[in-house]
């Protein structure tokens, strides 16, 4: 029986930097994100993270770098194929 095959997915990956309101703040290199379609813009991604990070008391959110890259998921399941 051959190995399942994880469909193709689209992915942006990208870093960013989060202030929050209450102070501190949060860094991200090389994160990626599943997205629906074939891009995002920087809006549309900084609301994704904050949601996709459940984070509360967000200040401002800054995206300093993006890509959009097609690849099979990493971990194969029988929900993926």
């Amino acid at each position: 029986m051959d190995a399942p095959v994880a469909p193709l997915q689209h992915r942006v990956l990208f870093d960013f930097e989060i202030d929050f309101s209450n102070g501190g703040g949060l860094q991200g290199q090389g994160f990626r994100l599943d997205i629906e379609g074939e891009d995002i813009d920087d809006g549309a991604l900084a609301e994704l993270i904050v949601r996709d990070l459940r984070l509360l008391m967000v200040g401002s959110v800054r995206i300093l770098r993006r890509e959009i890259v097609v690849e099979p998921h990493k971990r194969v399941t029988k929900e993926t194929v």
